[in-house]
């Protein structure tokens, strides 16, 4: 009974730590490959025209007629956004394979989404004279979308192997608790059954 207390106790520890690291860190698999992938289309549409002859680089610096060409606060934020979300944290959290970087990409890919579409109607409704949006914007929109569908998968496929792996311990807790009242309940006290003949046959001899 006790080195089936030490193999449950083991067992424990080992789903325990496996569950502490399940909560830290994430394992994205070949998704991973694909947001790396879409890492570098934003980066590429940097150097595309956001709107006219105007860079994602000039949106981002104010740089090369971004002033003439009227470009709105929402496509300046919509550009850092891409850059510190979609590129920055999306490579750290791909990296480190922390959970808390993951879910600051997914939270941060999701706001630059929204702000993204701000940023587009914002060039469709601009003053007559100043050109539309630019490829490069919708790219650039378009891949922070697929990378927010992207984080939210990993997200979510760490929370199920999470929530498996707690189960799998409230199981041997569970085990553990059931073997540990079993072994209270055996008292080295409790008569055998088989002595009960034995001690019938030899009251008789005595009478």
């Amino acid at each position: 009974m006790k080195k089936e207390q030490t193999d449950l106790d083991v067992l424990r520890a080992e789903i325990e730590a496996a569950e502490r690291r399940v909560a830290r860190e994430i394992d994205p698999g070949p998704r991973g490959f694909v947001v790396a992938i879409l890492v570098f289309i934003l980066l590429a549409s940097f150097i595309l025209p956001h709107t006219g002859s105007v860079r994602g680089w000039d949106v981002l610096f104010g740089s090369h007629g971004a002033g003439a060409a009227a470009v709105a606060l929402p496509s300046r934020v919509f550009v850092w956004l891409a850059l510190v979300f979609g590129v920055g944290f999306s490579m750290l959290a791909l990296m480190t394979r922390r959970w808390a970087l993951a879910w600051v990409a997914l939270a941060g890919t999701s706001i630059a989404s929204a702000v993204g579409l701000l940023a587009v109607w914002s060039r469709q409704t601009v003053a007559a004279g100043h050109p539309g949006p630019g490829v490069g914007l919708i790219v650039a929109w378009i891949t922070l979308i697929l990378l927010t569908f992207h984080w939210a998968r990993v997200v979510w496929s760490r929370t199920i192997v999470q929530l498996a792996a707690e189960e799998q311990r409230r199981r041997v807790v569970a085990q553990q608790q059931s073997a540990t009242l079993l072994e209270s309940m055996q008292s080295p006290d409790t008569p055998d059954s088989s002595d009960g003949p034995e001690r019938s046959s030899d009251s008789e001899a005595g009478r």
